[in-house]
């Protein structure tokens, strides 16, 4: 994996330039502008036809407008809003917040064009079973201008952006989190975990999109009910608090951030490249995937699909994602203290690797290198045995387990993304003989020897991904976390997983034909397993594999809608027109049952 991790970063270091997200963003301001703020289309009409005012069997397709959406919000509203949100906030403090709600805001607009292009160049040869999204648009819009060879070309490499996004976030991540979170508080190996995942989504996609549409139209508004009213039950706890969290938020969207405990500070950039980066990861606004889910809804008016597509961005990132970042921010989770303090801090020594006992070639006699590939020096902790924790921390956690994530903060060479010199010099726990806490720390490159950041010695647990917000909840409610994260966890993978395979599926289709469905599944699930498996070890390496895949799509996708923008925009504001002269007729709406089932009313 740290071979990977080394192609991957200078990659990711472009993909995801400021002026990355400067551009997707002014996209969004851009069709905002342009439709005339279709947001407020989004919230009132959108809602009526999610609701099923206007669907018609009739209609080509072969989901209801609810199924759609839920099918693309089964894939959006999942484990970046658990797991994502609280690795922007942990990284990015709480001004990354503000940049996901500007995300969410003008992603509704993205959101909305991206899915009128896919529905306006939709394959509908098989009534039943359409197929659509940015590969279709980019054959077809260019054909229509005489460059067929470019459109193909140019959907191929959307295709391949594409099935990158569908192994990594939309499958890899989920599988990690899930058996991350599970051993963390269940102590359940991650491979069981993956293997369950894999069972489990074999069995539904092997159905289909019907199927998915389904399963989805049932678990998602369940899932997000549960988790939004435990959210809603920690925010009237910590209600003081709101008003000042809120302040923070946009006071350090646009000015550094201050060291705070376990949160290491950081820049105002810092904030928005974390708060914009697992924003988009979340709601998917810019990579096309969602029109895909979107293509198969019933109707044979493609804007009306568009309208309840820009419902996602404000589902996902304005309502889930800040709850989410609202319950880590008010009861301190994100900036929390030590959970143990060593007794005698002057015993703890910071080394340097090569003095543990060097050998050839720059590493000890258990191949740990000294130097890192740059030259720089490694540094490790000698420390004695690991206190218990404090009580506050057994009332939220319980004793030490064996196998919890530790670090300690010291001061070290400069960090330009923090605006600080503080480090987190990390380690795992075992569990020794009458379960004395012994760790294993890892070696940390500066090119100055680190110091010791507090004088008490603060000993700080490592919550990764999920497990941060799991950690929120357990702060407010003990046990709250442990059984709502990790039951929420499963439900928005297994989720997440099913639209994406989807997903990945229609890209086979356009490059391969129907015969490479049956073995591209086999693939899919065959990798929940290799993530679970060990393939991922930390954050870092989580956030190199997720960031390619957003990255890539948005790269090719974006030059898509800006190609073929006003195509999109001209249908829409005609569509809107004809709304507005009352020519479309809404129908009483179906009873929730039928429209959760996929009935529509006759």
């Amino acid at each position: 994996m740290e071979i990977l991790n080394d192609i991957l970063d200078p990659i990711n270091t472009i993909l995801w330039h400021n002026w990355v997200l400067y551009i997707v963003l002014g996209v969004g301001v851009l069709f905002t502008i342009w439709s005339g703020v279709c947001q407020f289309r989004a919230l009132t009409h959108g809602v009526a036809v999610t609701r099923g005012k206007y669907d018609d069997p009739k209609d080509p397709g072969a989901i209801n407008h609810f199924q759609a959406l839920s099918a693309a919000l089964s894939a959006t509203v999942g484990l970046g809003n658990i797991a994502g949100v609280g690795v922007a906030v942990a990284l990015g403090g709480p001004g990354a917040v503000f940049w996901m709600w500007m995300v969410g805001i003008f992603g509704m607009a993205i959101k909305t064009t991206e899915v009128t292009l896919s529905m306006l160049y939709r394959n509908t040869d098989d009534p039943e079973n359409p197929h659509g999204g940015p590969m279709y648009v980019a054959a077809k819009a260019f054909k229509d201008k005489g460059m067929a060879g470019v459109g193909k070309v140019v959907g191929s490499i959307f295709v391949v952006t594409l099935l990158i996004s569908t192994i990594t976030g939309g499958n890899m991540f989920q599988s990690w989190s899930v058996g991350e979170i599970t051993e963390n508080y269940f102590h359940v190996p991650s491979i069981v975990s993956g293997i369950i995942l894999a069972v489990l989504v074999a069995a539904v996609i092997i159905g289909g999109i019907k199927r998915i549409g389904a399963v989805a139209g049932r678990i998602v508004p369940i899932m997000c009910a549960i988790y939004l009213l435990a959210a809603a039950v920690v925010l009237i706890m910590n209600i003081a608090e709101i008003p000042a969290v809120l302040k923070m938020i946009v006071v350090e969207a646009f000015s550094p951030a201050e060291a705070q405990g376990a949160f290491l500070g950081g820049t105002a950039g810092y904030a928005l490249l974390w708060g914009m980066k697992r924003a988009l990861f979340s709601s998917e606004s810019g990579q096309g995937s969602s029109p895909i889910a979107h293509s198969a809804a019933k109707t044979n008016e493609p804007v009306r699909e568009g309208v309840v597509a820009g419902l996602e961005p404000f589902i996902d990132t304005i309502v889930v994602c800040t709850l989410t970042a609202l319950v880590i921010l008010t009861t301190g989770a994100f900036n929390r203290g030590p959970e143990a303090n060593f007794q005698n801090p002057t015993a703890v020594r910071i080394v340097e690797v090569d003095l543990v006992g060097a050998g050839t070639d720059n590493k000890d006699p258990d191949g740990v290198q000294d130097k890192n590939k740059s030259g720089t020096p490694l540094w490790t902790l000698e420390t004695p045995d690991i206190p218990p924790r404090n009580q506050d921390a057994r009332d939220t956690s319980g004793p030490w387990s064996g196998g919890e994530g530790l670090f300690i903060i010291v001061h070290g060479d400069d960090d330009s993304n923090t605006g600080q010199n503080l480090h987190r010099m990390g380690g795992k726990i075992k569990l020794g003989e009458d379960d004395v806490a012994i760790v294993t720390w890892n070696s940390f490159a500066s090119t100055i020897k680190p110091t010791l950041a507090e004088e008490d010695g603060g000993i700080y647990v490592e919550y990764p991904g999920p497990s941060l917000t799991g950690h929120a909840f357990d702060r407010a409610i003990p046990g709250l976390g442990k059984y709502l994260v990790t039951i929420a966890a499963w439900l928005f993978a297994l989720s997440t997983m099913i639209s994406w395979s989807y997903y990945g599926e229609q890209g086979m289709v356009f490059l391969f034909g129907d015969k490479s469905v049956f073995p591209y599944k086999v693939f899919y699930c065959l990798m929940i397993i290799v993530a679970a498996a060990g393939f991922i070890q930390t954050d870092k390496e989580l956030d190199s594999l997720t960031a390619l895949g957003t990255g890539v799509m948005l790269w090719a996708n974006i030059p898509i809608m800006l190609i073929f923008g006003s195509i999109a925009m001209k249908a829409y504001h005609t569509y809107i027109g004809k709304l507005k002269r009352g020519e479309f007729h809404a129908h009483a709406a179906p009873s929730i049952t039928d429209v959760m089932g996929g009935k529509s009313k006759e």
